[in-house]
This record gives structure tokens, C-alpha cells and sequence, in this order.
């Protein structure tokens, strides 16, 4: 994650959008009272929308996490 305040972002704004978009970078900005703001890419916050939605359900997250542990164990059918 990246820190940067308010000004330098206003006056690099698009070298910041182009960190987040093409490395994957969270920005952070730093704001009075801990009211920080985040700036990440579409595609990063689609992975963390898609994460919370399967582990909302106990038993597909169960499931997931069984199919994880048959893979590390080389348990696979092609």
C-alpha cells in the first residue's frame, strides 16, 4: 500500500489511477480524524466483492477450503 497526501495526489492524480490500475496498488490518502480514503482498481475491488461472496455462506466456503486442501495434497483428477 501506498501513502500519499491529499496534495500530491491532486497534482499527480493520473500517475496515481495508472499505479492502481496497472500494479494492482492500494493508495491510501491520509485524511484529519482517520477518515482515510482508499483509491484501488476495478478489478481489485471486483476480487474483494467476489471474496466476501463466497465466504458468506459457511458451507460453500467449507467446500472451497476442502477442494484447496485435495489440491495441495496433489489429490487431483484431471
Amino acid at each position: 500500500m501506498t501513502a500519499i497526501n491529499y496534495s500530491d495526489l491532486k497534482a499527480n492524480m493520473e500517475k496515481y489511477f495508472d499505479i492502481a490500475c496497472n500494479k494492482s496498488e492500494v493508495i491510501k490518502v491520509p485524511r484529519e480524524d482517520n477518515k482515510n480514503v482508499i483509491i484501488l482498481s476495478e478489478s481489485v475491488f471486483n476480487n474483494i466483492i467476489e471474496n466476501l461472496y463466497l465466504r458468506e455462506d459457511k458451507a460453500n466456503y467449507d467446500w472451497l477450503m476442502e477442494s484447496k486442501a485435495q489440491l495441495d495434497l496433489g489429490d487431483i483428477t484431471p
